[in-house]
């Protein structure tokens, strides 16, 4: 069975939680879980890399050990020491150990005391008032492992879609292989840009559909041909990933691609406009009584709807059509217009590389200022640096910028928002910095009002220049803390502050709803890697991605001015 980055990283997680539950070493676990992260950022398959000679060993937190057992997945499918400890751990723990508000070591104690070992059995116990008769449980905790359970209850299984990627590209370059193909293109949420995505829609224009299709369910990776005729087919990938696939006319083939790019509210909304022009529209083409007048390409399609072409990006029915009559679409953020990066890591806390080696993988990209932004001194675990350790990290950024050429190291660190709002550093050190990312590593099941407060409060502190990963959110892992983020992009206009855009695959974080609630607020949003290493610096895409999504220009963007301009903006 083939394995991608998602399933290895998934292998880690579930291992790092056994792990904890069985009482082992928290610096094994913790290389686990930093091992999954890890591979569930890297910009290619672990497979392919493996297959190109690469040495997986020099990837940030992978040494020998955790490589081997990166390759024996690739190779087997499997692990064998995750298979061992599934014999003595029920792997529904792992599960349980997931929902907000448990976590390893209080789901051993249900285990031990109430045997319970799936999620339905521990939403049980809580319905009959089981839990709270443990020690350290009480109502309220039952009730929040209750309101948990049923916020994720029936909600989608969706890959993050760098996961989604890893398995589209390949099959997209396998199919355009297959002889008489002209075009093969995946529509649907991934042409969107989603942050995840449910299942692949690929369209195809060829002569010979039935050919196509043969190919096609023979592709190494189908798990099951749930059905196959001569112009479609749908199969689930041996990773329980569905993918359907069409083969249809060219003449129909702008139409096609239109219907299946979605989303649905945007599509009816433009048949709407067809229905009121006395046409109709649908998959097949723009059609005036029996006479097909588009279809052939999408931007005929808009053309004769008296629309400019819409990206698709934008199709979620957000205001894109009216923009489109008013000709005031946006000229949407693109990679090139990035002049650098804010938020990356080194070997000072939980980096893979110096500094020196993260600035001049930044100038290969072209990039004109890095930002080393390593973790203050309550990140123990991810190697926070004391105060001591960041006065003598600015001296060397100061010492190096004399070195280099063509590329300005900025003076940064990650500084943690502690539970009272004040930040992890004495202001007098702070001061010596070009700027800040201040984030929130801990405290997540604050209420509302007071992580709202929390970050205001931190605000106030004339030293704090950018809010990093602003709700918190690891997709499909960790829902967001609840805060209010329009009340605190609204203190950041006023304070001079910024709400950065994570670009991890994983964060992507603020979402694109906030970033164009960012636009229209007129508070320019910084788009970072959260880079751990020289590839993580690649991440970019995904953030650029996001970013179009929230109707961000260039100008909405704080790291697409030049140097002056940006040490400018961070001055409050």
């Amino acid at each position: 069975m083939p394995v991608h980055n998602a399933d290895i990283a998934a292998a880690f997680r579930r291992l790092a939680d056994l792990l904890e539950i069985e009482g082992e070493n928290p610096f094994r676990v913790r290389a686990y879980r930093n091992a999954a992260a890890t591979v569930g950022g890297l910009p290619r398959d672990a497979a392919g890399m493996i297959a190109d000679g690469a040495d997986l060993s020099e990837l940030p937190g992978i040494g020998d050990d955790l490589a081997a057992k990166i390759a024996e997945m690739v190779e087997k499918g499997s692990l064998h020491l995750l298979e061992e400890i599934e014999t003595r751990v029920p792997p529904g723990l792992s599960d349980m150990a997931r929902v907000p508000g448990l976590g390893p070591k209080r789901v051993k104690a249900i285990h031990d005391a109430l045997g319970i070992d799936t999620l339905e059995a521990l939403e049980r116990a809580a319905r009959k008032g089981r839990l709270r008769t443990l020690s350290g449980f009480g109502a309220k905790t039952e009730k929040n492992i209750l309101d948990q359970l049923a916020r994720f209850e029936g909600v989608e299984k969706r890959l993050r879609l760098i996961d989604a990627e890893h398995i589209a590209e390949p099959l997209v370059a396998y199919i355009r292989g297959i002889d008489g193909v002209k075009q093969a293109v995946v529509a649907g949420s991934y042409r969107r840009q989603k942050e995840t995505v449910g299942d692949l829609d690929i369209l195809v224009t060829a002569k010979d559909g039935a050919a196509v299709i043969a190919r096609f369910v023979a592709y190494d990776e189908v798990g099951d041909i749930v059905s196959k005729g001569t112009t479609r087919s749908t199969v689930m990938l041996k990773s329980r990933f569905q993918v359907d696939l069409r083969v249809v006319p060219e003449v129909s083939y702008g139409a096609a691609l239109f219907y299946f790019t979605g989303s649905k509210a945007h599509n009816i909304e433009l048949r709407k406009r067809a229905i009121r022009r006395g046409w109709k529209l649908n998959e097949y083409g723009l059609f005036e009584g029996d006479d097909r007048i588009a279809g052939k390409t999408e931007e005929e399609i808009y053309e004769k709807l008296a629309l400019p072409f819409i990206v698709p990006q934008l199709r979620e029915n957000r205001g894109e059509i009216e923009a489109a009559e008013k000709g005031a679409l946006p000229d949407l953020v693109s990679l090139q217009d990035i002049r650098g990066d804010l938020h990356c890591h080194t070997t000072a806390s939980d980096g893979k590389y110096s500094i020196r080696e993260m600035a001049e993988a930044a100038k290969e990209r072209g990039y004109a200022y890095l930002g080393i932004t390593d973790h203050s001194k309550s990140q123990t675990v991810a190697g926070g640096m004391s105060e001591d350790e960041l006065a003598a990290q600015i001296d060397e950024i100061d010492a190096l910028n004399e070195e280099l050429d063509g590329i300005r190291v900025l003076k940064s660190c990650e500084v943690d928002i502690l539970s009272d709002g004040k930040l992890d550093f004495s202001d007098k050190l702070l001061s010596r910095l070009d700027y800040t990312v201040c984030s929130i590593h801990g405290a997540f099941n604050l209420s509302r009002e007071k992580q709202t407060e929390r970050v205001l409060r931190a605000m106030d502190n004339p030293h704090f220049t950018i809010l990093g990963h602003s709700t918190g959110r690891l997709i499909n892992q960790r829902p967001p803390y609840d805060i209010d983020l329009e009340a605190v992009m609204d203190a950041a206009r006023e304070r001079g502050c910024y709400l950065e855009l994570n670009a991890q695959p994983s964060r992507l974080d603020i979402d694109d709803i906030h970033c164009k609630m960012a636009r229209d607020l007129g508070l320019k949003v910084p788009i970072s890697t959260d880079a751990h290493s020289t590839d993580g610096l690649e991440m970019m895409r995904f953030g650029i991605a996001q970013a179009g999504r929230g109707w961000l220009e260039a100008k909405d963007v704080l790291n697409t001015l030049p140097l002056e301009k940006l040490l400018k903006a961070f001055g409050r």
